[in-house]
């Protein structure tokens, strides 16, 4: 687990609205209430919106992991006195001194915590290779698929593993050798008593390894570029806009470090009927101010073809939502049908009469609690 450098920084406990002894389930709903709230579909063209959508998610990252939570408890607990390491001017890392070496032991975590967090590790191990770029693709969904949720495949172009020699960076036959100037390490020392000071080892690169018959295929890098497609799986109830993780599918690393991640932000084409809303299928039936007064019985159609009967009481008001449980396209997901009553932009002779009839039969004053007049008074 290697700690980032914003976690001196930045109080992700704050950020979600949680106590520091919150739960695993209260930093969750927390989480999702704020999600809700603070994402870009629900606020287009807000940026102060999307960069607090951008905070909450970075602070679940961390608190919704277990591991990544207990090592950000640490690093806030050390407090200020950690905060004065870091890198200097020149690029370097700080490292602490392991057993029988400087500093001996006596820092204890500080110096776990602080060597993970400045790339380096205690007591002179390998240092560990930088990790591939991250890779972003987007995938266009049917709405019906996005609703019930697919597994799918998503294509892009990007840089892959030599498939000539297999990443390793070297021609077919031979094998990088461990560079001599640091040991395949990939850092050079500085010892200054209490701390070392490493840098990549100028003969390397960092890599820690040293190729003498480079590929011919990617001239040593252990990378091509062409066309990939990775497998996707997307889950149910998946909004336009939203980016799924795939970890380790993105660019390789160099030879011997970590491949970086496949970021798919999905596309979903709209629906000509129906809408989605935190995880429910919306609908929106119109019906005429007499099947409102009076109630009627409609048939409103469901995602999968089929269609459904929902009893509209009488005296319904425009507006109202209508609960079809377990007919929201996929599983434990329900259809919200919302009633929007009608009201005809041109009358016949007929109707006008007819609606003339019921004013004359409706005295009551729908807006006689708006009225600034005492009762029976005068202003």
């Amino acid at each position: 687990m290697e700690p980032q450098r914003e976690w001196f920084e930045k109080d992700y406990y704050k950020t979600l609205g949680v106590p520091k002894e919150a739960d695993p389930k209260d930093v969750t709903k927390a989480y999702r209430k704020l999600a809700r709230k603070l994402h870009p579909d629900a606020n287009p063209g807000d940026a102060a919106a999307e960069d607090r959508f951008k905070e909450v998610s970075a602070a679940y990252d961390v608190l919704g992991d277990a591991d990544k939570r207990k090592a950000y408890d640490e690093v806030r607990r050390l407090g200020p006195m950690a905060g004065g390491f870091g890198p200097g001017p020149g690029g370097f890392n700080v490292r602490f001194g392991g057993p029988g070496g400087p500093g001996g032991d006596h820092l204890g975590d500080l110096g776990d915590l602080l060597g993970g967090l400045f790339g380096s590790r205690r007591g002179g191990g390998p240092r560990s290779q930088p990790r591939g770029a991250d890779v972003e693709a987007d995938l266009r969904l049917d709405f019906a698929d996005a609703v019930k949720g697919v597994t799918t495949s998503v294509g892009f172009v990007g840089d892959a593993a030599c498939g000539r020699c297999r990443g390793r960076g070297s021609e077919p036959g031979s094998s990088p050798r461990r560079c001599p100037a640091c040991d395949g390490r990939g850092v050079s020392d500085d010892n200054q008593g209490l701390f070392s000071f490493s840098r990549p080892c100028s003969a390397c690169g960092g890599r820690g390894a040293v190729i003498d018959k480079p590929c011919s295929t990617c001239a040593g890098t252990g990378a091509e570029r062409r066309p990939r497609e990775v497998k996707v799986r997307i889950p149910a109830g998946v909004r336009d806009g939203q980016r799924i993780k795939l970890k380790g599918r993105g660019e390789p690393g160099p030879p011997g470090g970590r491949p970086g991640d496949l970021f798919v932000r999905v596309r979903v084409d709209p629906h000509q009927l129906f809408g989605f809303d935190d995880g429910n299928l919306t609908l929106t039936v119109p019906v005429t101010f007499a099947e409102a007064a009076l109630g009627t019985d409609v048939r409103v159609p469901a995602l999968n073809g089929s269609a459904v009967t929902i009893r509209i009481p009488p005296g319904t008001q425009t507006g109202r939502v209508f609960r079809v449980r377990d007919r929201g396209g996929s599983d434990g997901a329900d259809l919200l049908v919302t009633v929007e009553v009608l009201i005809p932009t041109e009358l016949s002779d007929e109707q006008r009469v007819a609606i003339e009839s019921l004013a004359a039969a409706t005295p009551d004053n729908p807006r006689a609690h708006l009225d600034p007049r005492p009762p029976g008074g005068v202003s």
